[in-house]
């Protein structure tokens, strides 16, 4: 009976890895659909063409779901070994978190890179750049994760 109570909870930690990460890939998208599209309406309003690239700034924080469903699929297969549930709750809480608020923060700067881009229709491959430095937390923290549940389950003696 205790083995399936750690599975489940290796499970849930799974989950959460991937629901805090779309959780934040939510929010952030929302808002720089928000951004986007008061961009655009300015754009009409002044009878200029509505740039395409908004679309693209607004879909950036879409990627960090991908990481939290890599990170899931790892803790998920730690499954055969139901013992380190411990391990794969806490690496998927905290990973799932720390992706999501990439993508939260991600979309609040694609905010402001949607309302600079819609006014002065310049400097697209700046914001992308900026926006790429805040996506390289949430590859760090799926990276490190997944380093760090390599380790989880390995005796000491076999670590050696």
């Amino acid at each position: 009976m205790m083995e399936s109570t750690q599975l489940a909870l290796l499970h849930a930690g799974a989950f959460c890895a991937i629901f805090f990460a779309s959780l934040g890939s939510s929010y952030g998208c929302g808002v720089a659909a928000a951004s986007a599209i008061g961009a655009w309406k300015k754009c009409y309003v002044q009878g200029k063409m509505a740039p395409f690239q908004l679309a693209i700034l607004t879909g950036v924080p879409m990627s960090q779901t991908i990481y939290g469903l890599i990170l899931m699929l790892m803790l998920a297969g730690k499954s055969s070994t139901p013992e380190c549930w411990v391990a794969c709750l806490v690496i998927g809480v905290l990973g799932g978190i720390a992706i999501g608020l990439s993508a939260a923060y991600q979309g609040r700067a694609a905010a402001g890179a949607c309302d600079a881009f819609g006014d002065t229709g310049q400097g697209f491959v700046n914001y992308l750049i900026a926006l790429g430095v805040i996506e390289t937390i949430a590859i760090f923290v799926m990276v490190f994760a997944i380093m760090l549940l390599a380790q989880v389950g390995v005796t000491p003696a076999a670590a050696a």
